[in-house]
């Protein structure tokens, strides 16, 4: 690992997003225990820090660009993993209240974890499968976030007119390659392209119309 390049990422992320030298802290405590917990118990596919700060950090953070996050107050994270993007977006904003969806018992100890390490509040942890998320709970999200989770079809279950969460945003990262299909292609009411690292990447927005 190139200590000078590593040095360099942090602070070309801290510049981008604007990020106090305590969320800074946050955010490499973050790396750290990732890298930790990643060698025995394989929380990520990535696992090395200029990695983690470019294809985690980086591409969750990249949605403060394109939505004023302040406008919003509950997020739910489909198939958070490692907490990716909830938890990069709950050290920028802390002002979200944030529901990692995760089924998976290892990720959820290691989120458990990093929720009391970073001193993080508001903050809910859900172990069961999105469809039951959807059908079961009532929590105030007026957004829903998925990056390499589920795919949209899945997720568009939650505009059915029954869901107690239809009106609420969808945002999905894809791959530059990805191309919709006409069960959700009327949902769809913005699309972004962007650059992280050595890859082109989209967020996908759907809404009720």
């Amino acid at each position: 690992m190139d200590a000078k390049k590593t040095a360099e990422l942090w602070g070309l992320l801290q510049k981008k997003y604007s990020l106090s030298d305590h969320q800074l802290h946050q955010f490499k405590q973050y790396a750290a225990e990732l890298q930790e917990w990643n060698a025995k118990f394989n929380i990520t596919a990535l696992t090395s820090i200029d990695d983690i700060l470019v294809y985690h950090f980086d591409d969750s953070l990249i949605l403060s660009k394109y939505v004023d996050l302040k406008a919003f107050n509950c997020i739910a994270d489909v198939g958070t993993g490692g907490g990716f993007p909830g938890i990069p977006l709950k050290i920028l904003y802390p002002h979200l209240e944030i529901i990692l969806i995760e089924v998976s018992n290892k990720r959820l100890k290691f989120l458990e974890h990093m929720i009391s390490l970073l001193s993080l509040d508001r903050m809910i942890l859900y172990s069961h499968d999105w469809k039951t998320f959807v059908r079961k709970t009532d929590f105030p999200v007026d957004m829903v976030v998925a990056r390499a989770s589920l795919r949209p079809e899945e997720l568009s279950f939650m505009f059915k007119p029954s869901s107690l969460y239809k009106n609420a945003v969808l945002i999905y990262w894809a791959s530059d390659q990805w191309i919709t299909s006409d069960l959700i292609k009327s949902l769809i009411t913005k699309q972004v392209e962007f650059d992280i690292g050595s890859k082109k990447r989209q967020l996908i927005f759907f809404q009720q119309k």
